[in-house]
């Protein structure tokens, strides 16, 4: 496993962020929804650095399943989502790999009519997106690898890690 971006470099983009956010929604009913189960951490921390009033919401988004590296059909599950009708959204993942995600996150929010909806990603794997949607906001560019920490696992593994690290093919295998 190799290092990416370490855990005082994510702070401080958070902290970033979270203050291009403050200013961007000054004034606005913002709700802010984190994408289960990878965004988890960078939810939490970036909230903490948006300092204004907001909603905070959760949605359960997913297209990797057990020790697949490779993205399957997506489920979404918006079971939770608080109230948006009218609403400023700021759409809150890990990662914006294809986009394909995000794109189909972004759909099913515009039909509960909120004012507006805009995503944030931590990273953002560019070459990566087949799509044309990008991230409004996010705090790395990173290469086409297959990472973990900071809230982000393999196969239910390594979310507790303070920093983001990719894995190499080796640790990609399945066990014996």
């Amino acid at each position: 496993m190799k290092q990416l971006i370490s855990a005082e470099e994510i702070q401080s983009a958070v902290g970033k962020l979270g203050l291009q956010l403050a200013a961007d929604y000054q004034g606005c009913p913002l709700t802010v929804l984190g994408v289960l189960t990878g965004s988890i951490v960078f939810l939490a921390d970036l909230i903490r650095t948006i300092e204004m009033p907001l909603n905070v919401g959760l949605l359960q988004a997913s297209s990797y399943h057990g020790r697949s590296t490779t993205s399957g059909e997506l489920t979404i599950n918006a079971d939770l989502l608080p109230e948006i009708a009218g609403r400023d959204v700021l759409l809150v993942d890990d990662i914006l790999d294809t986009g394909k995600t995000m794109q189909s996150l972004v759909e099913t929010l515009q039909g509960h009519s909120p004012k507006s909806v805009r995503s944030a990603a931590l990273l953002w794997k560019e070459e990566r997106t087949v799509t044309d949607i990008q991230p409004d906001y996010h705090c790395f560019k990173i290469p086409n690898e297959f990472v973990v920490g900071y809230g982000m696992d393999f196969d239910g593994q390594y979310r507790h890690l303070p920093a983001v690290s990719a894995l190499d093919d080796a640790e990609l295998k399945p066990l014996s």
